[in-house]
C-alpha cells in the first residue's frame, strides 16, 4: 500500500532551489533514511512531505495518519536533552500513526537509548521516513536511502552501508572514465604534435638541390603539408568531440607535525589515580584509576548522566588525582564552542592559535569542506555544524600534544563526520573523546574507558573487540540465569510433589524423611533466588 506519493515537487528558499523531484513514494512498511550535507534542505523536505510546510510546486498525497518527531533543541527546565528526545519519541509512537516522520531522533540519546529506539522502529507497523547522521542507526533501521545532493533527490536501495558501497563504486567508475578520457586525449594530442613536426620539416629542401628542383620540391611538399594540416584539424575535431569527463574531487592530504612528539610517544601522558566525583550528593564514580599513553586514541563512553563531561573537565583542570606529564599541552573541544571569536573570519580564527604555515591551515579547512572564499566568512554567520568544524580546525592546527573532545560529531553531516574521522586517524598525537556515535568510535578508538555502575572500566582494544567481549558476558550471564531458572523450576516441582505426599497418611519414618528433604529444598531455593 502506498502511504505517500509526491509528484513534481519543488521547494526554494529565496532564489535558491533546495530540491526538485519528479516522483517520491513511501510504501506501507518502508524504512527510508534521508541523508545530505548540512543546509541541503533535509528538514524542509521532511516538513513538506509531512504537510507542515507548503511546496512551491507539486503535490503530496498521504494515505493514513501522520506522526512527527521534530529535531529538539529547546531547553525544558529540569529535563535533559535525552529526556526531551525520548519523550517526543514516546508521544509520537503512542499516537500509532500509519506514517512516521523523524528529524534526527538520536540527538542527545546515549547508546542504550539509541538501541531502544532501533527496537521501537523495528516493531513499528507503519512506514518511517527519518533524517539521521548516525550511520550505524541508518544501517540497523533503513531499507532505503534518499540522498539530497545538488538539488536532486536520488533513491538508493538498502541501508546506509549499501548506499555507501554504491557511492564508492560510482566514484571508482568516475575515476576510470576520467583516466580513459585523459589517456585518449593525450594520445590525440601527441599525434597532433608529431604531425606538426613533420609539417615543419616538409618545407626544408635538401641543401644540394638546385633552385628549380627546390621550387618543385616545395610545391610537392606544400601539397603534402596541406594534407597534413587537414589531418591535424581532423584530430582536433576528434578531441573537441570527446565526451568531457570531470576529474573526481580529491580532498588535499594533511600531514600534521606535533611539537616534541618523540618526547611523549608511548609515555603515560595522563594518569588518573583514585579519582571520585559527586554531583548533587549523587556518586558518579568512585576511586577511578586509569592511564593514557602518548599517541593512543581513546573513547570515553557511558549512559547519559554517568559523568563523562565531568571527567573531561576534571582532566582539563588537572584536579587532584589527575596527573599530566610535564610540558603536555591539551586542546579542549567543548560542546559550547567557546574557543571561537564570532566576529572574526574562519581563517583568522584558526590562524590566531596556530604556528603552522597558512597553506597547511587552508588544506585542513579544505578537508573540512571550507573551500575558496568560504574561509573568509565570519563565524557568527555560520550554521551550528560549520562552527563545530571551525572549532575543530582551530584546535587541530594549534601547537598541542593531546586533543580532548566532548561530542565532536554533534550537528555535523555525514560527509563532515567522515572527514573528521580521516583527520583523527592520521593525527599523530593523543586523543581522548566522548561520543555516542558508534561508527565514529569504531573508526578511531584503540582504547575504551566506560563509566558504568559508579565505576570507570578500561578496555585495551577497539570498539568491535569491546562489543564482542560485552556480548559474550551478556550471553554467559543469560546462560547462568537460564541454569538458575531451570534449577528453581526443578526445586519448585519437587516441593509441590512433597507437599502432596505429606498431605496423605504415611508412616512416621517416611514423613520425617520427606520433611527433611522439604526443608533442604527450601534452603536450596533460597540460595538460588540470591543468585
Amino acid at each position: 500500500m502506498i502511504r505517500l506519493e509526491a509528484l513534481q515537487l519543488e521547494k526554494s528558499i529565496g532564489d535558491r532551489l533546495l530540491f526538485a523531484a519528479d516522483q517520491l513514494r513511501v510504501a506501507g512498511q518502508d524504512r527510508i533514511g534521508i541523508v545530505g550535507r548540512n543546509g541541503a534542505g533535509k528538514t524542509i523536505l521532511l516538513q513538506v512531505l509531512a504537510g507542515r510546510m507548503e511546496a512551491d510546486q507539486g503535490t503530496v498525497s498521504v494515505s493514513g495518519t501522520v506522526g512527527y518527531i521534530p529535531q529538539l533543541q529547546e531547553d525544558d527546565a529540569g529535563k535533559s536533552g535525552g529526556e526531551l528526545t525520548s519523550r517526543s519519541i514516546e508521544e509520537a509512537l503512542a499516537g500509532k500513526p500509519d506514517l512516521l516522520f523523524a528529524d534526527e531522533p538520536t540527538t542527545n540519546l546515549d547508546v542504550e537509548h539509541i538501541a531502544w529506539l532501533e527496537r521501537c522502529f523495528a516493531d513499528f507497523p507503519g512506514a518511517i521516513v527519518v533524517i539521521s547522521h548516525d550511520r550505524s542507526f541508518l544501517d540497523r533501521v533503513c531499507s532505503q536511502i534518499w540522498e539530497l545532493e545538488g538539488q536532486r533527490i536520488t533513491v538508493f536501495k538498502g541501508n546506509y552501508s549499501d548506499y555507501d558501497a554504491q557511492k564508492q563504486l560510482a566514484k571508482r567508475r568516475q575515476q576510470e572514465k576520467y583516466e580513459e578520457y585523459v589517456t585518449k586525449k593525450q594520445e590525440l594530442e601527441r599525434a597532433i604534435t608529431l604531425k606538426k613536426q613533420k609539417a615543419v620539416h616538409m618545407l626544408k629542401p635538401p641543401s644540394r638541390m638546385g633552385t628549380s628542383e627546390s621550387r618543385l620540391s616545395k610545391m610537392q611538399k606544400g601539397t603534402k603539408q596541406k594534407g597534413m594540416h587537414q589531418s591535424i584539424k581532423a584530430i582536433e575535431t576528434r578531441i573537441d568531440k570527446l565526451e568531457r569527463v570531470e576529474k573526481p574531487r580529491e580532498l588535499p592530504q594533511v600531514k600534521m607535525d606535533i611539537p616534541d612528539a618523540a618526547a611523549f610517544r608511548s609515555r603515560a601522558v595522563l594518569r588518573v589515580e583514585r579519582l571520585s566525583a559527586l554531583v548533587d550528593q549523587r556518586t558518579l564514580w568512585k576511586s577511578a584509576s586509569f592511564q593514557l599513553k602518548g599517541g593512543e586514541k581513546a573513547a570515553l563512553i557511558g549512559p547519559n548522566g554517568s559523568g563523562k563531561t565531568t571527567l573531561i573537565r576534571k582532566i582539563i583542570r588537572a584536579e587532584e588525582g589527575v596527573h599530566l606529564v610535564p610540558g603536555l599541552r591539551i586542546g579542549y573541544f567543548s560542546q559550547n564552542l567557546d574557543i571561537l571569536c564570532p566576529e572574526k573570519s574562519i581563517l583568522d580564527n584558526v590562524k590566531a592559535t596556530s604556528d603552522h604555515p597558512e597553506q597547511l591551515i587552508r588544506s585542513v579547512l579544505a578537508r573540512l569542506l571550507f573551500r575558496q572564499d568560504d574561509i573568509y566568512k565570519r563565524v557568527d554567520v555560520l550554521s551550528g555544524g560549520e562552527r563545530v568544524k571551525v572549532a575543530f580546525a582551530k584546535m587541530f592546527c594549534s601547537p598541542i600534544h593531546m586533543l580532548v573532545m566532548d561530542e565532536p560529531t554533534n550537528f555535523l553531516d555525514i560527509d563532515s563526520i567522515e572527514v573528521l574521522e580521516q583527520l583523527l586517524v592520521a593525527y599523530p598525537g593523543t586523543v581522548l573523546f566522548v561520543s555516542h556515535d558508534r561508527r565514529f568510535v569504531r573508526r578511531i578508538a584503540g582504547k575504551i574507558f566506560e563509566i558504568r555502575n559508579e565505576s570507570i572500566v578500561t578496555f585495551d582494544g577497539t570498539y568491535e573487540e569491546y562489543e564482542e567481549r560485552r556480548q559474550q558476558k551478556l550471553t554467559n550471564s543469560k546462560k547462568s540465569t537460564d541454569l538458575v531458572d531451570e534449577e528453581l523450576l526443578r526445586i519448585n516441582m519437587r516441593l509441590t510433589e512433597l507437599i502432596g505426599r505429606l498431605s496423605v497418611p504415611i508412616s512416621n519414618a517416611d514423613k520425617a524423611k520427606l520433611e527433611a528433604e522439604y526443608e533442604q529444598l527450601l534452603r536450596k531455593r533460597k540460595e538460588q533466588n540470591k543468585r
